[in-house]
């Protein structure tokens, strides 16, 4: 495959950047379903309908129908969650990037681009926590298209944030990452973050025993 070079956010790359956070996190709506699938109580609301629409009609036929179309509708509900979170985030920092990136100080937005074309990104970005400001910077929306992983191209984006970090005076770099991106904690992991914490970001993800994982990395010879 043709190499790649890793550059600073220019504005031409407004819509290729957009679309690729999007489809980047669209693709983890079925780990997602399935992870949903697999809680026992969601398991025994599905019993449960099974049970009440067999009690109701005296049809197994019918029951099984409720069923798969409660799966069906359980699945778009799913998509519906993921795309309301890039909804949000194509309307927060991914709206003007170069005033949410490239302006503030600390900041900074990267692309990898081969033969012309945007094939990954990364950004650096003060941390939502305050108590972690001054002291980190935040990896944040990291994402490579899905024709070009397996080429050391998350690894070395990830390698760009640590270095801006680093020679800025920060001392670590965090993140967070959800419980079903699982290439992504693998990637993380191997480069020397460790999980500090996970949090639910909502009751119905406590339901479901959804997670937010947060990482942290120490940069090395730091104060």
């Amino acid at each position: 495959m043709a190499p790649y070079c890793i550059r600073q956010y220019e504005d031409g790359d407004y819509e290729a950047v957009r679309a690729m956070f999007a489809r980047g996190i669209m693709e983890h709506a079925p780990a997602a379903y399935v992870h949903t699938l697999t809680r026992p109580q969601v398991q025994l609301l599905f019993l449960a309908l099974f049970l009440v629409v067999l009690a109701a009609s005296g049809s197994l036929l019918v029951s099984v129908v409720a069923v798969l179309l409660a799966l069906a509708g359980s699945w778009f509900f799913i998509r519906s969650l993921w795309n309301g979170y890039i909804q949000q985030s194509l309307r927060s920092d991914l709206l003007d990037i170069r005033r949410s990136y490239l302006e503030p100080a600390n900041s900074c937005l990267w692309v990898a681009e081969a033969e012309g074309a945007v094939v990954g990104m990364v950004g650096a970005i003060l941390p939502e926590d305050p108590s972690e400001r001054g002291c980190a910077l935040e990896l944040k929306r990291m994402s490579v298209g899905r024709e070009h992983r397996g080429r050391g191209i998350a690894r070395a984006l990830c390698r760009t944030v640590i270095r801006f970090a680093q020679e800025r005076g920060h001392s670590a770099v965090v993140l967070s990452t959800s419980m079903v991106q699982d290439s992504a904690q693998q990637l993380y992991e191997s480069m020397g973050f460790r999980r500090v914490s996970e949090r639910s970001p909502s009751r119905l993800a406590s339901f479901l025993h959804f997670s937010v994982f947060y990482y942290r990395y120490e940069i090395p010879g730091s104060r």
